[in-house]
């Protein structure tokens, strides 16, 4: 319906929006018109591909608002910051930068958006930091690798985004990246620790008082109480594959929530945490219907056959679709839900088409997403540099780093499909 340069141009324009500061929703919407009037559609079939767009995002974007509550449930309940602090302390000061990837791999695989789950860690981080003279910037690449490793194995919303787009069993696809996920880790305590020789001066952190729950010791829950919601949210996605009974994440990820709330006894305060949890997910599924509304211009426009064409060209194979057009499109948008998004809801099709197995191919994209996400045009980037007082320009130092782990476990998933795992 719609020519290849068009989609690419209304594409270029939302991102150059984003980067101007627009707010992303109403970037990706613009983009989307522009570039289904520049792509040679009439008004109605514009609007018509951008409704579609859309319309296919919803399953992701309820699944989202209800995953708000998990989240809600193990941040303000200190949850997360006690499984957080309990890793660390098992590994203890000897293993301090793998113990600190390591916890915030768990927080974030668990259903913590990254961001949260550094902002969350980096209290403990820091101040283990402070004692044993570890610099900040080996502190934050132990903290964002360790995030990017668990986010490939998370229930959150890019990978949910995902899982819709190429029909594939969320569980599945978590299950599918933990070899990748395993693989950046160790790089992840390689890096830090390799940064941690480096003669840095670890400074005061500034953390947003928004963000971390910031409880006491004292008030954090009991070990098993923190770790119930999870527990349960593992065990009924879990039931799926092993007994064949499913129960979508829908139900899957509030349910945990609830768990932990009443196993924590904060009862009374239900609605309050769930208020929480939803304030970090609206955001995220509103930016999901506006990347539908963009990738319904662009997947029904002639970018598929002519990206398949330019690998054929240079002599690629089809399956390296999937992890370049994660890259690519995460780093554009800076986001790994946007970027994940929008190139699962793109490239899906030809990647069946072209004989990638459905849940191979999410799992390389969805792990591509992973390398270039934490650019300063996006959130991510400013949300970890503030969770340790870190400068802009002492931020940048450290992107390389980071998308050193996201290239690793992107590599490690391509290695995993290649030899039939």
């Amino acid at each position: 319906m719609f020519s290849t340069w068009g989609a690419l141009i209304g594409l270029a324009i939302a991102i150059a929006l984003i980067v101007r500061k627009a707010t992303p929703a109403y970037a990706l919407v613009l983009g989307a018109l522009v570039g289904g009037f520049l792509g040679g559609g009439s008004l109605p079939e514009t609007v018509s591909a951008m409704i579609s767009g859309a319309q296919s995002m919803m399953p992701s974007v309820l699944r989202i608002l209800t995953s708000g509550v998990l989240a809600g449930a193990l941040v303000k309940t200190g949850s997360a910051e006690k499984i957080a602090d309990a890793v660390i302390r098992a590994l203890g000061s000897r293993f301090a930068l793998t113990a600190i990837a390591l916890a915030t791999l768990i927080v974030t695989a668990v259903g913590v958006f990254v961001d949260i789950a550094v902002i969350t860690v980096a209290p403990v981080a820091l101040a283990i930091g402070r004692r044993a003279g570890i610099p900040i910037p080996a502190l934050l690449v132990a903290m964002v690798g360790g995030g990017k490793a668990g986010n490939v194995i998370s229930p959150n919303p890019n990978t949910i985004a995902a899982a819709d787009a190429f029909g594939v069993d969320l569980t599945s696809l978590m299950m599918k990246n933990i070899v990748p996920a395993l693989c950046a880790l160790a790089m992840t305590a390689f890096l830090s620790a390799m940064l941690a020789k480096r003669k840095c001066a670890a400074g005061a952190a500034t953390l947003d008082g928004d963000a971390p729950v910031g409880a006491a010791e004292s008030k954090l829950p009991p070990l098993w109480a923190a770790a119930a919601g999870p527990v349960v949210v593992v065990a009924l996605l879990a039931l799926r594959p092993i007994c064949g009974f499913a129960v979508d994440p829908l139900v899957a990820l509030p349910a945990g929530g609830i768990v932990s709330i009443l196993a924590c006894g904060r009862w009374r305060k239900t609605a309050e945490y769930c208020e929480y949890g939803l304030s970090k997910v609206v955001g995220v599924s509103i930016l999901l219907v506006g990347t539908g509304a963009v990738a319904g211009i662009v997947k029904n426009s002639g970018l598929n056959a002519d990206m398949i064409s330019l690998l054929n060209v240079c002599h690629l194979p089809a399956f390296a679709l999937a992890p370049l057009s994660g890259v690519l499109l995460s780093g554009a948008t800076a986001s790994t839900t946007a970027g994940v998004t929008i190139a699962s809801q793109t490239f899906s099709g030809a990647l069946i088409e072209a004989g990638v197995p459905a849940l191979s191919a999410a799992a390389m994209l969805h792990a591509g997403g992973t390398i270039v996400d934490a650019l300063p045009h996006g959130s991510f980037f400013h949300a970890t540099a503030g969770a340790v007082g870190m400068s802009v320009k002492d931020r940048l130092k450290v992107f390389p780093f980071g998308a050193l782990v996201g290239a690793t476990s992107t590599i490690a998933s391509v290695v995993v499909y290649l030899i039939g795992l």
